[in-house]
């Protein structure tokens, strides 16, 4: 398969270099800031909000894995529309701007229905707007890839500083302070995306093979599958475990602190990114990863308890989120060029964090009510087991 002439390296029709790691750098990380601090807020506590509402866990589970079920479909469709138009950040711009729009909902409703609705419509044109971003920022990068880390660790940044800040402003004000937090953030996301300057790509109709037939490559649905798997792993994670440490009798803020030393092991990963690719193959990382998270979902089971062994679970967020993703994502990069990069960022994006991330969320709420944290993890630890397996087998 031919390889795809970079992004950092084509002109404009005015014949100018559109965008480049040196000139994009700043504008690049700050989107990915504001954009991870909404996650920032939604991951630790959305579940909190919704728990103070009332609802059961089998409804927390299911209006969580909605808030990730759009994200099967979201993706795809706006890698096509903007695969078909050449542009990226025209498409990032809408799908933020109705995010904010549709997300006043949060401020309004408290009722089961309308919150589901909400957030159906919410979070498609959310998660249809970080695949082109993704991809966006690849093609500044050029065959400076490798260096993607240094710029999405401030995503990571602006995860722990959201933890942080809403973690006491819960402690001190109560979690109604959380949609308007929400709001606000989503706000400013929309802005970013007028920092960064659009252009259209040059339609590349190379000999490449097609996007079925690179599906159909083993590797790729390989990773594909692990990659599901993995993040299905992460579904009572990010659903119940602010839930779990607070009935064990932790504060909020000590809540808070282990959310953001998980996503301060990750920044560790992405800092040591383009070193670690110099080092082993991307192989070995990814079953490396694999294994790391088995370890942790076992320890999260049964000695949630022992805070100075969350402690070391939470460092294995490292691995579980930050090893496995910077792996993956590179080989993404890699299957998918030319007229294909959208859509790969965006069937990545659908088969992991979508569907996984839904199916793993709705798992969790089911196994939550009928086994509590037992379980849950127990059936996390499983799916790592299998994804173990199939990278094992079939990743290249």
């Amino acid at each position: 398969m031919p390889e795809n002439k970079p992004l950092a390296d084509t002109s404009d029709h005015r014949g100018e270099r559109p965008c480049s790691y040196k000139t994009a750098y700043s504008r690049l990380s700050l989107h990915y800031f504001f954009y991870f601090s909404v996650l920032g807020a939604l991951l630790p506590y959305l579940g909190l909000y919704f728990q103070s509402l009332s609802f059961s866990a089998v409804e927390i589970g299911q209006l969580l894995g909605v808030l990730l079920a759009t994200k099967v479909i979201a993706p795809n469709l706006w890698g096509w529309l903007a695969d078909r138009s050449g542009y990226s950040i025209k498409w990032v711009r809408l799908a933020t701007g109705l995010t904010v729009l549709i997300g006043a909902g949060l401020l309004l409703f408290d009722t089961y229905w309308p919150l589901l609705l909400t957030i159906l419509f919410f979070s498609f044109f959310w998660h249809a707007s970080l695949p082109q971003f993704e991809s966006y920022t690849f093609g500044c990068l050029g065959h400076e890839k490798h260096r993607y880390g240094e710029i999405r660790l401030w995503g990571s940044v602006g995860f722990i500083a959201a933890v942080l800040a809403i973690g006491w402003q819960v402690e001190h004000w109560g979690i109604g302070v959380l949609p308007w937090d929400l709001f606000a953030l989503l706000g400013v996301v929309w802005l970013t995306t007028f920092l960064v300057r659009d252009y259209q790509r040059p339609v590349v109709m190379d000999n490449s093979a097609g996007f079925v037939d690179i599906l159909r490559q083993p590797a790729v649905w390989h990773l594909l599958l692990v990659s599901f798997l993995v993040q299905l792993s992460h579904g009572t994670y990010y659903a119940f475990f602010t839930i779990q440490l607070t009935d064990l009798g932790y504060d909020k803020t000590a809540i808070a602190w282990l959310w953001a030393l998980g996503v301060i092991a990750e920044i560790g990963v992405f800092l040591y990114m383009a070193r670690l690719f110099q080092r082993y193959s991307v192989r070995f990382l990814i079953l490396l990863s694999l294994l790391l998270t088995f370890i942790r979902w076992s320890m999260n089971a049964t000695l949630a308890e022992y805070w100075p062994l969350m402690i070391l679970a939470q460092l294995l967020h490292a691995a579980s989120f930050g090893l496995f993703h910077a792996a993956a994502i590179h080989l993404i990069d890699h299957y998918f060029q030319g007229r294909h990069h959208g859509k790969g960022q965006a069937i990545f994006a659908a088969s992991s964090h979508g569907l996984g991330g839904a199916l793993g969320m709705l798992m969790a709420g089911y196994a939550w009510q009928s086994g509590q944290a037992g379980l849950a993890y127990g059936l996390c630890a499983l799916a790592v087991l299998m994804a173990g397996w199939f990278a094992w087998r079939g990743v290249r």
